[in-house]
């Protein structure tokens, strides 16, 4: 099957506006696709403001230490091991 050929972008807003748009299996043969893994890739992070009860706070500590890692570091496991979890019992569930 023939594939649209790309168009160029001058930048990446006008890119992602064009994707925004169109439907990518015009232009790219997905079944030619192969699965890359960039080790290096640091996932963006965003700053957030969170108020937590100063005991939660306190037992978090404790927990990082024991460990010997920041509390924030503990707490960013914690809430992906969590995410995870549930993800997993949202998908085992039928529907």
């Amino acid at each position: 099957m023939n594939k649209k050929p790309l168009p160029s972008f001058k930048n990446e807003d006008e890119e992602r506006a064009f994707w925004a748009q169109h439907d990518s299996t015009e232009f790219v043969d997905w079944a030619q696709a192969k699965q890359t893994i960039f080790p290096k890739l640091k996932p963006s992070t965003k700053t957030i403001s969170l108020r937590l009860p100063e005991s939660v706070i306190a037992a978090l500590k404790v927990l990082a230490n024991k460990r010997d890692v920041p509390y924030q570091s503990l707490l960013k496991i914690f809430l992906a091991e969590k995410i995870a979890e549930e993800s997993r019992h949202a998908h085992a569930k039928p529907a």
